[in-house]
């Protein structure tokens, strides 16, 4: 079984604040109306309820989980979706309010048709829903479906196949970075052109780059949001949007500084801060491999644009393809969900894609690549997700920024070497799930232990 995910499916482009409770419960919600619309029973159901457990019932709230489900059920689909159609969706419900089911059938809705089990956790991941469709009667459901959101927008359903997203055949398929690099080897490839043979073969020639291009201009378009974007965030919090002002000190220094001072790390911060407090407005945003951690990818993208010599879009694609074949591996492996493994499997993941990354763009053979995914993976190890208030704000902004910063250190640590190194990329992604399974439930996203508990909300 290959590891493999197209970039397409990996960098999907969806909307904030967090792709395991957001954006894989609206695309849980839309399956199970496309459902009710295709077994001729939508025109049947009078009313939708829905349970929430584990992860989506602790922080759901803070995330817009039901709001998310609400806007699934109606339709909206988080790619096309405008972010303001979704963000009152639940939260703003009056009395007597209705809902065009799959945007065809109306519905009744209350708020209390979603509930919160936060102490239920399904054996299947701790992010889990259970919608069920009732008739007029109510006396047994029309349809009742369970689903998982297993992180980045990936949703799986209960009874269906866990293995890969795509039934499409690779040419090269790999389940390990030993694998990944021996292919490379064998047929005189760098990462990035073993993963554009297999998107080749997934879609078509000719497909993957348009397609990189369009993940690409989301991207950019979510960091010029964030650096343009002031005042303070939603939640309660009030935490205050710092990307802006970030920019402007630093717009100001090149204009008015006589003495060149290296500033492309504190570019670096800027550009993640941007992207992860879009998010956190629950605005359009790439998850990359998720929305708490979408911000590392796009940064450190955009400091190889303003900063190394020589970038260019043919860069910028070769360096999604190369984090897209480190990503797959850490989730195929271990996990890149928050409530399954922590905050390690997520700012963790995306640090290794970025450095893995960067490294490659820079000159980086695939043993160095590798290499720097392992030195950016293995320094987050144990790092818990404990987010307070249950919003993607504290510590998740600020994390994204120096994990940014991490992984363009690992990449130029690696480029200093020749590859070879003890601990294998392989190693740390099996040390990590390892981790998360020991790892209490509180810190796994249930905002029940660690900052969570210890910051004062006020």
């Amino acid at each position: 079984m290959t590891a493999y995910v197209s970039a397409v499916d990996f960098f999907s482009i969806g909307i904030g604040p967090s792709s395991s409770h957001t954006v894989g419960p609206m695309r849980a919600a839309g399956a199970f109306a496309d459902h009710l619309a295709a077994s001729g029973k939508l025109t049947g159901v009078h009313r939708i309820s829905c349970s929430l457990y584990g992860s989506l019932g602790s922080t759901g709230l803070g995330h817009g989980t039901p709001d998310a489900v609400l806007a699934g059920l109606a339709g909206f689909r988080p790619e096309t979706c405008d972010p303001a159609d979704v963000r009152a969706a639940w939260a703003g419900l009056a009395p007597g309010a209705t809902l065009m089911l799959a945007g065809r059938h109306k519905i009744t809705v209350i708020k209390d048709d979603i509930s919160f089990e936060p102490r239920t956790r399904l054996p299947g991941h701790p992010n889990a829903l259970t919608l069920t469709a009732w008739g007029e009667e109510e006396v047994l459901p029309l349809l009742e479906e369970t689903y998982y959101s297993i992180g980045g927008g990936f949703i799986r359903r209960d009874g269906d196949d866990a293995g890969p997203t795509t039934g499409r055949s690779q040419p090269l398929p790999f389940s390990t970075s030993g694998e990944l690099l021996a292919l490379c080897e064998e047929h005189g490839l760098d990462i990035a052109g073993l993963a554009r043979a297999n998107e080749d073969a997934m879609h078509g020639t000719g497909v993957i780059d348009p397609a990189l291009d369009v993940i690409w201009a989301a991207m950019h378009e979510c960091v010029e949001a964030g650096l343009h974007a002031s005042g303070e965030l939603p939640g309660g919090l009030r935490v205050k949007r710092r990307a802006a002002a970030v920019r402007e000190h630093l717009e100001e220094y090149g204009a008015l500084s006589r003495h060149e001072r290296d500033t492309s790390t504190e570019w670096l911060h800027a550009f993640a801060l941007a992207v992860n407090e879009e998010n956190a407005s629950g605005g359009r945003v790439v998850t990359a491999p998720t929305n708490g951690a979408a911000g590392i990818i796009p940064a450190v993208g955009h400091y190889y644009l303003r900063f190394v010599p020589g970038a260019d879009a043919a860069g910028i694609r070769r360096y999604l393809l190369t984090a897209s074949a480190i990503g797959s591996l850490a989730k195929a492996n271990a996990s890149i969900s928050g409530a399954e493994g922590g905050c390690q499997a997520e700012v963790g993941s995306a640090c290794a894609m970025a450095s893995g990354a960067l490294c490659a763009v820079l000159g980086g053979t695939p043993r160095q690549v590798e290499n720097a995914a392992e030195i950016a993976m293995e320094h987050h190890l144990g790092l818990t997700c404990d987010p307070v208030g249950g919003l993607v704000q504290v510590p998740c902004i600020e994390r994204n920024a120096i994990a940014a910063s991490t992984a363009v250190s690992a990449a130029r640590l690696a480029l200093h070497g020749d590859g070879t190194h003890l601990v294998s990329l392989d190693m740390v992604i099996e040390t990590m799930r390892q981790t998360g399974i020991d790892m209490m439930t509180k810190y796994k996203e249930t905002s029940e232990g660690g900052l969570a508990v210890n910051v004062i909300e006020c």
